[in-house]
């Protein structure tokens, strides 16, 4: 008796946005591991575009100083989930571009129409090209970046559970004093309101959007709510191929 060749699970795009503090960055690359698809961390870009106009003496205040500058930098990104890297002109990024004074200038230069458009389309290059899928994380990736994505999930939470989180990442303990929670908060909903803001792309859940509020779950839940929709949306596809073929 012949046994039926088994095939590759269907490729699924999966766009997940929300603001910083959620979980999206280890939601995002443990689903890409736990399904074998391919991880970018589209605001791991903003950061290395803006630590090449803050390293080549742009000012990042100029619009138009900053969108003459914006196809200059090669960036390129690795896309195992595991380890995920980024290079600028052929240097490691990764380190530089978490730096205060890129997190402080990155959202100016996130503003700059040019800046997106370019990034957008690098964005979209790296998408296509994945064999078998991706998990691509971001601010405006099911509104604007790929807004045909298979599975669209906007990630939330409190301001409170969000700097909570940050300054964990930030300095590796779980206890902050309240000045320091205060400040993170703080910057955090200046940052919420300068993405939301921006005329370009900005920060929102997409209609289709699935919203997850990650406040009162713990990242493997999270990621399990994920998985499970991802899986769910692959299931249906493979089975509407099969019924077309």
């Amino acid at each position: 008796m012949e046994t039926a060749a088994r095939t590759a699970p269907a490729a699924v795009i999966v766009g997940i946005d929300g603001p910083s503090g959620t979980g999206k960055s280890s939601t995002s690359k443990a689903v890409a591991a736990k399904l074998g698809l391919c991880y970018l961390d589209t605001g791991a870009q903003y950061r290395a575009i803006t630590w090449w106009m803050l390293s080549n003496g742009i000012d990042v205040d100029d619009a138009a100083a900053v969108a003459a500058a914006a196809g200059k930098p090669e960036i390129v990104s690795g896309t195992d989930p595991s380890a995920p890297t980024i290079t600028v002109d052929g240097a490691d990024a990764a380190g530089p571009i978490r730096t205060q004074e890129v997190t402080s200038a990155v959202s100016a230069i996130s503003a700059v129409p040019e800046i997106r458009t370019r990034l957008t389309e690098l964005q979209r290059s790296i998408a296509a090209a994945a064999p078998h899928g991706i998990v691509v994380e971001g601010r405006d990736i099911g509104t604007t970046v790929l807004p045909d994505a298979d599975v669209k999930i906007f990630l939330t939470a409190s301001p409170e559970a969000r700097a909570a989180r940050r300054n964990g990442e930030l300095k590796g303990k779980n206890a902050q004093d309240a000045a320091d929670l205060a400040a993170t908060q703080a910057a955090l909903i200046k940052r919420d309101a300068a993405d939301s803001g921006r005329k370009t792309s900005p920060l929102a859940r997409a209609a289709d959007a699935i919203e997850v509020d990650t406040t009162e779950l713990t990242l493997d839940q999270v990621i399990e709510c994920v998985v499970t929709l991802v899986e769910s949306r692959r299931s249906a596809t493979e089975s509407a191929e099969k019924r077309s073929a």
